[in-house]
């Protein structure tokens, strides 16, 4: 397994790669990898014969008041995984080498980027699409591996490689939860045992609405007030709770066939997301 740090050798390995014909997979990730970031990997030997994961914790997709300086972090551990788990190479940048202290151009998404995560954390979405594009420039991928977990940053990384043009095939997959249906998430070291414990009550709320649904034959009034009680009686700041159209992000209708419950909610000062697909067809 090889270890970059500079965009000039990662690209020079990756046009290597592409020479010989062989097709290039990346994950890109901040780091402090768990076995969700694992089925990813696992997702990407499937599809390519060469698997990148890179590992940068990108500041500018960090609010001036969140947790960017102590965001965990834990490289040891992560070449470790990524060694057991057949990793080719791994591209772990400076902040220095991936932006200029004079930069000024952008890759901003308008319309997938509204609402949702987007409205409590206004410049997230910029700081996100454009080191993705930069990760891509310097990877050059033929598929990229995202996790359904970010279900909104998934959707936006597809519309701007779609509207871009960039010659990426954009893979999503699974959320990968504990076994006591948390979903798996870096920030999950965050939260202490008692405020672990009340967090289940994300996941379990979305399988009750789950149920709801389908035994109502889809209807959806009043299933996000439904989660949102749950969350806040377990001790939970509800950010938001939301059922949109998983495919255009538009607030779910009678007409919408596959439903995006998405949740955010604080449990102390840790904010965790999740979300569940339903398709009503």
């Amino acid at each position: 397994m090889k270890l970059i740090k500079t965009i000039a050798e990662m690209q020079q390995f990756s046009k290597a790669a592409a020479h010989h014909r062989q097709k290039i997979g990346v994950v890109p990730t901040m780091g402090f990898l768990h076995e969700g970031h694992m089925s990813l990997i696992d997702r990407a030997h499937n599809l390519a014969d060469v698997v990148i994961v890179t590992i940068f914790v990108n500041p500018t997709q960090f609010g001036p008041n969140e947790d960017l300086a102590k965001y965990p972090r834990d490289f040891d551990q992560d070449w470790s995984l990524c060694e057991k788990r057949g990793v080719d190479a791994v591209f772990a940048p400076s902040p220095e080498e991936m932006y200029f202290p004079d930069r000024s151009a952008w890759v901003i998404e308008e319309k997938l980027s509204q609402g949702l995560c987007g409205q409590s954390r206004p410049a997230h979405f910029r700081g996100v699409t454009t080191v993705v594009a930069k990760l891509f420039n310097a990877t050059l991928p033929d598929v990229a591996i995202f996790g359904q977990k970010d279900a909104q940053q998934a959707m936006i990384i597809k519309r701007m490689a779609r509207d871009l043009n960039f010659p990426v095939e954009i893979v999503v997959a699974p959320i990968v939860r504990e076994a006591d249906g948390l979903a798996m998430s870096s920030r999950n070291k965050y939260l202490s045992a008692d405020e672990r414990i009340r967090a289940l009550s994300i996941s379990a709320a979305m399988r009750d609405a789950h149920a709801r649904i389908k035994a109502e034959g889809g209807k959806i009034s009043g299933i996000a007030e439904q989660i949102a009680a749950k969350i806040t009686a377990s001790g939970g700041r509800v950010d938001y709770v939301e059922v949109r159209d998983a495919d255009s992000l538009e607030p779910a209708s009678a007409a919408t066939r596959c439903l995006l419950i998405a949740a955010a909610a604080y449990f102390g000062p840790t904010r965790l997301i999740d979300n569940i697909l339903i398709n009503l067809d």
